[in-house]
């Protein structure tokens, strides 16, 4: 992928300036079979004793995997190393890429910041295998495809959309607790699972959701071009709809006050899952293992099957092999045998990462899946029919994630700081986004 005249964003450049783009050693070599239940048979049949380190983010449902996988290879030990946040996997990614060390045999990239990181392809192993070609869904194999058929990333999980809630909450406010009712009661726009919130919290210590920057997520995700046209031009702050969504999702949580003002994946934030600080929030399928995480010994929680405005994905990742790894091999049939289909319906058991293979979402495995912590939820089918619900993907240029990040941080001046308002907030991101260059 050729980088276009805006690709950089101020906080890339800084890596751009260590970062080469000259080959690395072994990035097209595709030697080794590739079996059904996606392991390379001559990576894995070797005998030497190696460890292979493996860097995650949030919450991927490997924990058991990798062990499995190390019970099936006697010569393998893999090192889990989890991040707290995307945030920080990404630029603990762009300090070791920069200095062509300390990378892990595998890292996992989040969608959002993914082109950025296409923009060095050299960087990485070449993925590119018959053998997997029709794995994926095809927007989500596309994704990381350059524009010389390289394949980046092998594709983990995806991001559809549907409301969890806090039952016992509703119940006290008097709304509707049943998910098929609560679903029915939530049908609708954006307005209306604002104006659903005015009447909960007339009625409630809780707030609506968590915060406003979460919210922005699912409705961001929603709008086709929202930061950054194919040319690569910036339009963040002249495209009316992101200027109508900010001005939407502030009122609602401040003026209208549905917010419990915690900015996510904060201490704040996690402690609030157990002070019943919020009855609703956005949960893409992976975050149902970040609420139950956070939601030790809090019953309540349920999910509903459905989303403000249709559909929509939020986040999915992929795993990727840096070039200079000692064994990327190895990575590259570890990284092959946990993105098929067998292991992400596992992974979604275990965490509720939801699957980008193909045949994983025609598995019964998956459409028969429930979760115990959130009242027997039948999440398995809930999930396919929010994927079923997306119809597009939306434009994510090599700039999406500086600009988003202005843009939570405008959010978060707001709705959890309280120290600007709408409007002054939103000219600190207009020069913030200026000055990107």
């Amino acid at each position: 992928m050729q980088p276009t005249r805006r690709t950089l964003t101020a906080a890339v450049a800084m890596t751009a300036m260590t970062l080469t783009l000259a080959a690395c050693g072994g990035g097209d070599d595709n030697e080794g079979s590739t079996t059904d239940n996606g392991d390379s048979s001559e990576a894995a049949g070797s005998g030497e004793q190696i460890t292979l380190t493996v860097a995650t983010f949030n919450e991927f449902g490997y924990e058991d995997l990798l062990k499995e996988y190390e019970s099936l290879h006697d010569n393998i030990t893999v090192e889990h190393v989890k991040a707290d946040t995307a945030d920080n996997a990404r630029d603990a990614l762009r300090n070791s890429l920069g200095a062509d060390s300390g990378a892990a045999d595998i890292e996992a990239i989040e969608v959002d910041w993914l082109v950025e990181f296409m923009q060095y392809p050299d960087k990485f192993e070449d993925l590119a295998d018959p053998g997997v070609a029709d794995r994926w869904m095809d927007w989500k194999i596309e994704a990381a495809t350059t524009d010389d058929g390289k394949l980046i990333g092998y594709g983990t999980d995806t991001g559809p959309q549907a409301i969890c809630y806090r039952a016992d909450l509703l119940e006290a406010a008097g709304l509707p607790t049943d998910r098929e009712e609560v679903a029915s009661l939530l049908e609708g726009d954006w307005q209306h699972y604002f104006d659903v919130g005015k009447d909960f919290v007339a009625k409630s210590d809780a707030a609506w959701f968590d915060s406003a920057g979460a919210t922005w997520q699912g409705m961001i995700n929603q709008v086709e071009v929202p930061y950054q046209d194919p040319s690569g031009e910036i339009i963040a702050t002249t495209n009316p709809q992101v200027r109508e969504l900010y001005d939407q999702v502030l009122a609602a949580s401040t003026d209208a006050e549905l917010s419990a003002g915690l900015q996510q994946w904060t201490p704040d934030w996690v402690a609030g899952f157990q002070s019943d600080s919020f009855a609703t929030m956005l949960c893409p399928g992976w975050m149902l293992g970040i609420i139950e995480g956070n939601s030790e010994g809090v019953e309540g929680w349920d999910v509903a099957n459905v989303f403000p405005g249709g559909g929509g994905n939020w986040g999915g990742s992929y795993l990727t092999v840096p070039a200079q790894g000692e064994h990327v091999e190895e990575a590259k049939a570890l990284a092959n045998w946990l993105t098929a289909p067998e292991q992400q319906i596992k992974a979604f058991e275990a965490k509720g990462t939801f699957p980008s293979q193909v045949e994983a979402l025609e598995s019964e495995t998956l459409l028969s899946a429930s979760n115990a912590f959130f009242n027997d939820a039948p999440t398995g089918q809930i999930f396919v029919d929010r994927a079923n619900a997306i119809t597009f993907q939306p434009f994510k240029g090599p700039d999406y994630f500086s600009v988003n990040s202005a843009l939570q941080d405008a959010l978060t001046r707001v709705d959890v700081d309280g120290t600007d308002d709408a409007q002054t907030s939103w000219d600190k991101f207009v020069a913030d986004v200026e000055a990107l260059g």
